[in-house]
């Protein structure tokens, strides 16, 4: 596991802007963190990084939002609102993960949701109000290369 920090909103989203060429079509990121961690702006961040423009809210009520840009494209999800895991399956969703084009995933325990290959990132505060850390884990995302980030790197500089 990597970890980083960011030091703002707007240094997470350049943060995610820079893993997004490490992504591929079929690649999964999950995401998860307490309420307000960041990550919708990790998602966001990951989107703009693709050349996705325009307002990108939180999926919370509609579950999943598709976006294409440059002939890549991203499903974004947001999974607070499941009361079952099966509601996911019975969505047909699941039809998105691991297809055509970058799934992130908020909340991903909410389905049980365990796809390879993926980047699973835990958030969290750190310790400034706007500081987050950054927790990454490679499942099998063969682009993902830690070194490009090292910026972030905890503890560097």
């Amino acid at each position: 596991m990597t970890r980083y920090i960011t030091h703002s909103e707007s240094d997470t989203m350049t943060f995610a802007a820079r893993l997004s060429p490490m992504l591929a079509a079929g690649d999964a990121v999950l995401l998860q963190g307490d309420l307000g961690a960041g990550k919708s702006v990790l998602a966001r961040g990951i989107a703009r990084g693709m050349g996705i423009e325009g307002p990108m809210p939180s999926p919370t009520f509609t579950l999943m939002v598709p976006y294409e840009a440059g002939g890549r494209r991203l499903y974004h999800f947001d999974l607070y609102r499941l009361a079952d895991p099966e509601e996911y399956y019975a969505a047909g969703l699941d039809e998105f993960v691991g297809g055509d084009g970058v799934a992130v995933v908020e909340w991903p325990q909410m389905a049980e949701l365990s796809p390879r290959p993926a980047l699973r990132v835990r958030l969290a505060r750190a310790d400034g109000d706007d500081d987050r850390l950054i927790e990454i884990e490679n499942d099998g995302v063969a682009g993902f290369d830690p070194g490009a980030l090292a910026n972030w790197r905890e503890g560097h500089g």
